[in-house]
Order: C-alpha cells, then structure tokens, then sequence
C-alpha cells in the first residue's frame, strides 16, 4: 500500500513538471508595448531615423551595397559563388536545410572551402532541419567543417525547446553576408514559375552592418558550441561600399524578445501615406492589429500580400483568415498570391523605410524565435521594392469583404481553431 502510494506521488509530481514545462513553452511573455504607437512624425522625419538608431543596440550607420536576389535562380549562385570565394572564413546559419540537390550543393562547397584550409562552421536549427541528410553532415565533418545544431532536444533544454534560432546569415570572410527568407532546399529552386518553385528575396550585404550579421551568428554560435568568436578574421574593419543607410536589428527570447516587435510597430505608427506587408507567414498579434488599423483611421493605404492556397504550413493561413474582418472592414487590402507558395518577408514604409530579413509578420517571430532583420533608410532601396511588390500584387488575387464573410461555415470553424493556436504556428 505504502510503495503504491509513493509511485502515485511521484507520477504526480512527473505530471506537474510535464504541466509546468508545456505552460512554460506555450504561455505567452508580457511585451515592452502593450498598445499601439501614436503618430507624432513621419518615417521621412529626422526624428525617425534618429529615434530608431537610438532606441535598438545596433543603430543606423552608413556606407553599404545590398543587392536585392529574386528567387533561387538569383540567389543560390550568389550565396554559392561567394562561398567558393572565400579565404578564410565562412559562417552559415539557417533554420532550414533539407535534403536534395540545392541541399548537396551547399554541402559540396563548404566542404570543398574547408579542405581548402578556410574555416567553415555550419549551424542548422534543430527543428528546422529535421529532414536533413545525415549523410550531408557526415561528409562536411570529414572534410572539416564545424557542424553544429542549435538546441537539439535534450531533457536540459526541454524548457526552450520552443525558441528556435529562425535567422538565415551567410558571412564570408567577415565583410560580405547574405540574409533574407531562403532556406536550403529544392522548394527554392527556379523562379516562382509554379508551384514547384517558391517565392522569396534574399539580399547580398556588404559594409559595416556585416559585422553586426557576424555577431548575430556569434551569439547563436557561443550557445550551441561555447565558442567566442573574436578578432580581425571574424569582425575586420569595414570599409564604406555603398551609400544606402541601414540598421541590424536582432530579437530572442533571452535577450530582448521585443526589439523586432517594437520596430514594426514604430514603423507602421510613423507611416503617412502607404504601407507595403508582403510576407509568407501573416498572423499578427492584437496590438500589431490596432497599429494597422490606427494607420488606417489616419488615412494610411495599407496592402498585404500573402499566399494563397499555395503554401506550406496551411494551418497559418487559417488563423491569419480568421483574423481578416476587422482589417477587411478597415479598408485595409490584402492580397493572395497565386502561382506558388509566397515565402518573402518584407514591409515597406512609404517610399522611405524598409525592413527585410527572416522575421514574420506573426507572434512566434516577435515573441519565440531568433531573427535577424536589416532596416534600410533609403528611396531608392524602397522603390525598387515597391515595384517587386507591385509585379507580385499583378498575380495576386485581391481577397474582398464579401467573399470573406461568405466562406463555408466549416471554414469558419477550422479558421477559429486555427487562430487559438496563433502565438504558436
């Protein structure tokens, strides 16, 4: 009797620290803005860029060249050719590596750089690469290459097993680096010419914000292998390439989960006249939700462009339908994309700011995961993406009011469902 009460005490306790651990995981943190940001100047006001290079650790600096890639027929020769170029560094982080040929390429190269002598660390997001190859990872070991995965699933980490590292940065040799929304994988592949080839950018970065990508790697790096990454090889002087202005902005749990949140929402609340949303994952929280409708009320056309039935994790498109009346209701546009699965992750401000990089339009970007924006303060920059947006809104179908409300009650019930698991997807 007494060795069956003490099993049931401790199946108990064993419960509660399962309980404890999910609650943990699942409960969302409180925020550093818990209500919209009121209008008091433009994007286009000094006060603006002055404001954003005070408030985030990494503020606006000078002197850079990002070059804009269009889907994987751009990008990976650029993220390829540049991996081959390398002499003596090449850091690669991303939160997807799956298995295929662009997947066989990459491993190709990097190991190809190491037997050259240069210094190749890998590291793959445990949960993002769950498909990936072991056999990739066993021939860039033996040719050298330091591989490592970020929080693999251990009963140490089981309370962050929820935190990933989503940020995608390619740094060669300390001054040219690469990030964006691509992962590795044949998804990728082509130019978003049906639904076998996805859409996404990806940007080529060079002058002094490369070092602020090199540290964001770092700090992911310093966790998963204890490595202090330092010196001139890891962080040279910089020198100007270009003449765009530009700000590094990283978010984590650990470490100031809300910097990403607190500059979308500065952002959208300095917009004066339009706003461009073109993101893969669009499931916003309810005080990003009363920001857009404020630009909205001010007068502010807003356009969101999504995708359509062509995507990968359809449960998001649920839940981000279920939230679309009021925005609808707004006058707010959006937009969904149509010949293939719509993976880019980027906000234009007027024809002044920009923000591209891997974080989502969603609560797990904002609150859960590690991600690494660029902000680029410059016209030019934002009217070559307003015209990517434009081309990409011409194969678009615009979702109106009607419609919306007149989708399947069992649309409606999955759509409810689906958005009680938002902070999550």
């Amino acid at each position: 009797m007494r060795l069956h009460l003490i099993m049931k005490s401790a199946f108990a306790f064993v419960l509660c620290a399962v309980l404890f651990v999910v609650v943990l995981n699942l409960v969302p943190e409180r925020r550093d803005v818990r209500q919209p940001i009121p209008f008091e100047f433009a994007v286009s006001d000094p006060q603006f860029l002055r404001t954003m290079s005070g408030i985030f650790e990494d503020g606006v600096t000078s002197g850079h060249q990002i070059d804009t890639l269009i889907n994987g027929d751009e990008i990976f020769p650029a993220m390829l050719g540049a991996i081959k170029g390398a002499e003596d560094t090449v850091n690669f982080l991303t939160y997807i590596y799956w298995s295929g040929e662009v997947a066989e390429q990459f491993a190709s190269a990097l190991a190809r750089k190491a037997t050259e002598g240069v210094a190749v660390r890998v590291l793959l997001d445990w949960a993002g690469s769950i498909p990936f190859d072991q056999r990739l990872i066993d021939k860039m070991e033996a040719a050298g290459v330091k591989v490592h995965r970020f929080r693999p699933l251990k009963w140490y980490s089981i309370d962050r097993v929820n935190n990933r590292t989503h940020r995608k940065l390619l740094i060669v040799d300390g001054v040219l680096g690469f990030t964006g929304g691509v992962g590795v994988g044949d998804e990728w592949k082509g130019d978003a010419r049906n639904p076998d080839e996805w859409r996404d950018n990806h940007y080529r970065v060079q002058g002094p914000v490369v070092s602020k990508m090199q540290a964001a790697f770092a700090e992911n790096w310093l966790e998963a292998t204890n490595e202090v990454l330092k010196g001139d090889r890891f962080y040279p002087k910089q020198r100007a390439a270009g003449a765009l202005l530009a700000q590094h902005v990283t978010s984590s749990p650990a470490g100031g989960s809300q910097s990403m949140h607190q500059a979308m929402l500065m952002a959208l609340a300095a917009a004066e006249r339009h706003i461009r949303i073109g993101m893969g994952y669009f499931a916003p929280d309810e005080v990003m939700i009363a920001q857009l409708l404020d630009a909205r009320r001010r007068g502010v056309e807003i356009d969101v462009l999504i995708p359509g039935e062509e995507i990968d994790v359809p449960i998001v498109r649920r839940a981000s339908r279920h939230q679309w009346g009021r925005l609808l209701e707004a006058g707010i546009r959006i937009h969904e994309y149509l010949p293939t699965n719509y993976h880019t992750k980027v906000v234009i401000v007027d024809q002044q700011w920009t923000t591209i990089g891997s974080a989502n339009f969603d609560e797990r970007s904002f609150r859960l995961n590690d991600e690494a924006n660029m902000n680029v303060f410059d016209q030019g920059f934002a009217q070559r993406h307003i015209e990517d947006f434009s081309r990409d809104l011409s194969q678009s179908r615009q979702v109106t009011l009607q419609a919306w409300q007149n989708r399947p009650l069992l649309d409606k019930i999955r759509d409810w469902g689906a958005n009680l698991l938002r902070t999550q997807i």
